[in-house]
């Protein structure tokens, strides 16, 4: 569990240090903005990217924790599967949000 926080941790540090330059954009003297819809991008992509990877990462270790408790008792299957649905939903309303504010970096720019 602890391996888990601390890769969930480093991936929020590096989500924040891709979409710190796209943040911290200062305006230049000629109307437009120092930095282009590149560093945008990238920022949003690298982002999106560590969002997928640790949705991904957290869907399989529940789903494995899931089935190794079915199949040590397969009389609480419902209860296991009850119990591991709003996690599931949870973390899969995470990555959406994620993905949706990694969008509106690029596009509202």
């Amino acid at each position: 569990m602890k391996r888990l926080a601390r890769f969930a941790f480093v991936g929020i540090v590096l989500a924040l240090i891709a979409a710190a330059p796209v943040l911290a954009v200062e305006e230049a003297a000629g109307g437009g903005s120092m930095f282009d819809f590149d560093l945008a991008g990238l920022g949003a992509g690298l982002g999106a990217g560590l969002i997928a990877i640790g949705a991904g990462l957290g869907i399989g270790k529940l789903a494995a924790a899931a089935a190794e408790g079915i199949s040590r008792q397969p009389s609480a299957a419902a209860s296991i599967t009850g119990a591991v649905n709003l996690p599931l939903f949870l973390l899969e309303g995470v990555a959406i949000i994620g993905l949706v504010v990694g969008l509106l970096i690029v596009f509202m720019r």
